[in-house]
């Protein structure tokens, strides 16, 4: 009876105890009671003929966890940690990763992948880069073991010995490749002399091509400024990485042939166009010929045009002096008039007549300032002879003081103002006195 447990302490015991013991799992079966909360959490059932187990994935998992959407009936194999959930004491999956089982699943995460990343517009036309004529680098991305680089290389030396092919090596098989590729693309972007770039593998099942139907591999091929070719399996073979290339080939070799040209054909076609273009400049100098010769037929003897030519001028030169002596009489003729009115109108009268009226405004202007300065120094005189006879000071020079009662300043006007040993200051017309009072006669002031 000591050790009696609680359901909540039973059950996180048990909650313990299955996370300890259990470490990452790997677990197979058929997805049913699929719910996708608002949450964005996906919960379902993991089951097979016999059992059933509850599992759940979180939503900050993303696309590590799923890369596909998962159905009701799909058969699939999670990554999963075992937990239980105390408040129901229930036990259940707790799903980190999900990869699709059986062909069915894959080729339905294939085509869910591919109509995804169309309707983002990774695979439009209008993106696609195309191929440069005769590239002077080409990097191969594939396994640097494998019969597809021989075969690329023999068939690049057979078309084109000159061309440089640089090898990016990378698993094309197995969880690690699409990591490997994705790195081997970004190195040959950051080599920066690489014209194109071919991404290429032999065929095989659809789970040998799945790091080809990756979501990552096929948005880094998008985002390369290098056209990219994907030569991935064979003619029947599609991938995701085929609709995000610039180019698909339909094999390897087929590729090796896309990219590069034939010297051979090349050489051969700037014969063929030499010859062409020479037998064009023959022709051209054959018509140039003839039209000479018709011309030198038509203009056998210029002399002729000449002295039409001549006597056309001579005929011209005489209607122009004509012309010209008529407009210069016409002109002469509309001058006089223009000439007598001018003089009408002489500007050295005028400004006779403006001087002398200027001189007699500047005349007035002076007489008039001169009489407005004596009337002002007239008034300043009177007004300074009265501010005198106001001017305190003035009755100071008399013989007058005015007394002030100190500190306070007050003027005193009465001797009642006044106390024994008050402080007086008094203000004389020059000069100031400090006196103290030392007594008070009568009381009148």
């Amino acid at each position: 009876m000591k050790d009696i447990l609680t359901v909540s302490q039973l059950n996180d015991n048990i909650k313990t105890f299955l996370e300890e013991s259990f470490g990452v799992l790997w677990v197979e079966g058929e997805v049913s009671n699929l719910r996708r909360p608002q949450s964005g959490h996906v919960y379902f059932t993991l089951k097979d003929d016999k059992s059933q187990i509850r599992a759940v994935y979180f939503r900050p998992y993303g696309v590590r966890a799923v890369r596909f959407d998962l159905e009701d009936g799909m058969k699939i194999l999670c990554r999963a940690r075992l937990s239980a959930y105390p408040p129901r004491g229930e036990y259940q999956l707790i799903v980190e990763s999900v990869e699709p089982q059986g062909l069915g699943a894959l080729q339905k995460a294939f085509e869910q992948l591919k109509a995804r990343l169309a309707a983002e517009g990774l695979f439009d036309a209008s993106r696609k880069k195309p191929l440069p004529f005769l590239p002077r680098r080409i990097g191969v991305i594939t396994s640097p073991t494998g019969a597809v680089i021989r075969d690329i290389l023999n068939i690049t030396r057979r078309r084109f010995p000159s061309v440089d092919i640089l090898i990016a090596p990378a698993r094309v098989q197995g969880a690690q490749a699409t990591g490997e590729i994705i790195t081997a693309l970004r190195r040959l972007h950051a080599w920066g002399e690489v014209d194109v770039i071919v991404i290429a593998r032999g065929g095989g099942s659809l789970e040998d091509l799945a790091p080809f139907n990756d979501e990552a591999l096929a948005r880094e091929i998008c985002r390369s400024t290098i056209p990219v070719v994907s030569a991935v399996g064979h003619e029947t073979d599609f991938t995701v990485c085929d609709f995000a290339a610039d180019l698909r080939a339909p094999t390897p070799s087929a590729a090796a042939e896309l990219v590069v040209p034939r010297k051979i054909e090349l050489q051969e076609n700037l014969h063929d166009l030499r010859l062409r273009l020479l037998a064009a400049q023959n022709r051209c100098l054959a018509r140039q010929r003839e039209r000479l010769a018709s011309l030198a037929g038509r203009f056998r003897d210029p002399r002729r045009f000449l002295a039409d030519y001549a006597i056309h001028v001579d005929d011209l030169r005489e209607r122009l002096k004509r012309a010209l002596a008529h407009q210069t009489e016409s002109a002469a003729g509309r001058l006089k008039p223009l000439q007598a009115r001018l003089l009408g109108f002489d500007p050295r009268r005028r400004i006779r007549e403006q001087s002398l009226l200027l001189s007699g405004l500047a005349k007035s202007l002076r007489g008039g300032w001169n009489h407005f300065l004596w009337e002002r120094r007239e008034k300043l005189q009177k007004n300074a002879a009265l501010l005198s006879s106001l001017n305190p000071l003035a009755v100071l020079r008399r013989g007058y003081s005015i007394t002030r009662r100190l500190p306070e300043g007050e003027i005193v006007r009465d001797a009642k103002q006044l106390a024994p040993g008050n402080r007086l200051g008094i203000q004389l017309a020059s000069g100031r006195i400090e006196a103290r009072v030392e007594a008070l006669q009568g009381e009148q002031a």
